[in-house]
């Protein structure tokens, strides 16, 4: 009877092994997975950019913000404390731990179902990139097999240096180096014992243990592994004592640390179709910018766009024009074209769309000194009289229809004969159109043309700037005055690196335009301009600068283009619905102030910087009264809707 019952447990426990050992066999069937993705390890790794004095600006990614720590930069500290609390028998199992597993096992069957793990480290590595999290036996199966196989074609170092470069560290921190910088503002290799115990803690459950969230608990967490450390002897009591009640400084860092938002989206829009990886491919870009210029130019358009919101409501709540005002500012080197600061908005939380670059918007009268440019190239100086008073011309219309423009001055002034330099400084329209009529439209057009402005009307309209162009294209277009006569062309990057190689250094690129002696004639107008002419809210004591205002009709976008010895700076401020500003914010008013703005604090910052043209010394002048605040320099009245 006894030799019976045992045949039948035989039988039974052959049939069992052969239905475990089929269930094995599907389970090898169904493994389809790459190990290769572990073997070949290639992850998403933050791209970084820095300004021009290596001051970091953004970090970029995807989906991970990681940067990558090679096994050899990583102390032999957080490898004994990784392997103390995660795998203490890493170095010498084949990449499962039988002794945990037949534990697990027991409390597994006790609890019918999976309730404790006995993962190595290894296997914890297969599960984060190979497998799901999911429960189940299957799981456990194809966890354990590919285990050995990562095992069999890694060496262990290697297997360290991919799972520690790959978990979660929270706090949307991937990898123990991404995590070492934000927590504590560190490299591993300036990590404290205390300080590391508490990112090999991290993760059994980053979320819960993250410091920035819940310090408490994670300087627990960390006390348990230098706990761990000593009761295996890997630590001394000196050591044990040092680390156990040390708290360190924990930052709470943005993971972007974005400071200049439309810099950085404009560059990663720039760069992708040449490098599609730029977003996750742990690029360092270093760019034209400066921090500090971008932190004024930031803080600048926004007390323009404040001061313009205020004198709005101040004066009518019941009828604001500025429900969808905004504004952007372009800031360059005079002598190379870098974008030193750019701001296409005042906000960018609220509006990501880059003024600054995709807003084509008319430039009014900030286009008048290449009008008179082309007078000055043409052999005018700045004395010659030209004649501001009023004129009617007629034209015919697309229907062949006879009318009539008949521009005005501001306030409708006129002053009969005036020189060519109180022509630009007072920004007078008549004496401008009459300038345009006596050296020809053909050769004021050819010449716009060859300055970099496109998309013209062939009529005596571009006079006043009925065309469009964005900020940043006009900021180009003014090199040809602040680089004295020789146009650069903008850019953002200066140099790209990848894997600490240079992969793409920037050239500055020039175009000669006018000579200096010729481009300087117009330094010293528009110097006056700011003197005493429309531009004197944008004077700063201390630094010379030259400036043009620009004001449209219907006051619709409001100017102010200006420039140092060394800097130049573009402020442009509108409705986004193209509905008219007040009548009172004009370019002089509403732009003017914040160049001056710029350059005020420009100077406190950078006191070194060159501060005086290269000019002969000239009288100065008292400002005239009429030509400060309320200047509307460009405003345009035709007797049609049409223009001539």
């Amino acid at each position: 009877m006894i030799e019976k019952i045992k045949n039948k447990l035989t039988t039974i426990g052959m049939v069992l092994a052969a239905i475990f050992l089929m269930w094995v066999l599907y389970v090898l069937n169904q493994i389809r997975i790459d190990v290769n993705k572990v073997v070949d390890y290639t992850p998403e790794l933050t791209t970084q950019l820095y300004d021009r004095n290596d001051r970091l600006i953004a970090n970029v990614f995807d989906k991970e913000h990681r940067f990558y720590a090679p096994f050899k930069t990583i102390p032999a500290q957080v490898i004994e404390s990784i392997v103390a609390v995660e795998d203490t028998d890493f170095f010498e199992h084949g990449g499962i731990n039988i002794e945990a597993i037949n534990r697990a096992i027991i409390k597994d069957i006790q609890h019918m179902g999976l309730v404790e793990g006995a993962s190595t480290l290894t296997q914890q590595l297969v599960k984060t990139m190979l497998l799901t999290r999911e429960k189940k036996f299957t799981r456990k199966l194809k966890e354990v097999i590919l285990a050995f196989r990562i095992e069999s074609l890694l060496s262990k170092e290697e297997i360290l240096e991919r799972y520690l470069n790959q978990v979660y560290f929270g706090h949307n921190y991937y990898g123990i180096r991404t995590a070492s910088l934000g927590y504590f503002h560190k490299e591993l290799s300036q990590l404290n014992l205390k300080e590391i115990a508490m990112l090999v803690g991290l993760p059994k459950a980053p979320s819960f243990y993250d410091p920035t969230k819940n310090l408490k608990f994670s300087l627990s967490r960390g006390n348990q592994v230098i706990t761990r450390l000593k009761t295996l002897g890997w630590i001394n009591e000196e050591q044990y004592n040092q680390a156990i009640n040390f708290v360190p400084i924990v930052y709470n860092d943005s993971i972007t640390q974005n400071r200049a938002p439309y810099v950085v989206e404009a560059v990663m829009k720039e760069l992708e179709a040449k490098y599609p990886d730029i977003r996750h491919g742990g690029y360092k870009i270093k760019l034209a910018l400066d921090l500090g210029a971008q932190k004024i130019a930031d803080e600048a358009l926004k007390f323009g766009y404040d001061s313009i919101r205020g004198r709005d409501q101040r004066l009518d709540t019941n009828k604001s024009t500025s429900q969808t005002l905004n504004g952007a500012i372009v800031v360059l080197d005079n002598a190379t074209g870098g974008i030193m600061a750019m701001a296409g908005g005042v906000n960018y939380a609220k509006s990501s769309f880059n003024r600054a670059i995709e807003s084509v918007r008319q430039p009014g009268s900030s286009v008048k000194p290449f009008i008179y440019q082309s007078a000055i190239e043409a052999g005018y100086t700045s004395q010659t009289l030209v004649a501001d008073v009023e004129t009617t011309f007629e034209y015919q219309n697309e229907k062949n229809e006879t009318k009539q423009w008949k521009p005005r001055n501001y306030k409708n002034e006129y002053k009969g004969m005036i020189t060519l330099r109180d022509a630009l400084i007072h920004s007078s329209n008549l004496a401008t159109i009459n300038l345009v009529g006596e050296i020809g439209l053909d050769v004021v057009y050819k010449n716009l043309l060859k300055y970099g402005f496109s998309k013209m009307p062939y009529d005596l309209s571009i006079t006043l700037g009925s065309f469009g162009v964005t900020p940043l294209k006009l900021s180009e277009m003014y090199t040809i005055f602040s680089n004295k006569g020789v146009k650069v062309i903008p850019y953002f990057v200066e140099r790209i690196e990848k894997n600490s190689k240079i992969i793409s250094q920037t050239v500055p690129r020039e175009q000669y335009i006018t000579s200096a002696d010729q481009a300087l004639k117009m330094t010293s107008i528009l110097r006056d301009a700011v003197r005493y002419g429309t531009g004197s809210l944008a004077a700063v004591s201390g630094i010379e600068l030259a400036g043009k205002t620009g004001t449209t009709n219907n006051n619709m976008d409001a100017w102010f283009c200006a420039y140092s010895p060394t800097i130049q700076t573009v402020v442009w401020y509108g409705n986004d619905d193209n509905k008219p500003m007040r009548v009172s914010e004009t370019g002089g008013r509403g732009a003017a102030p914040v160049v001056g703005y710029f350059y005020k604090n420009w100077i406190q910052v950078y006191p070194d910087t060159k501060k005086y043209f290269d000019l002969p010394a000239s009288k100065p002048k008292v400002a005239d009264t009429n030509d400060t605040e309320t200047t509307d320099d460009a405003s345009i009245e035709a007797t049609s809707n049409e223009q001539l």
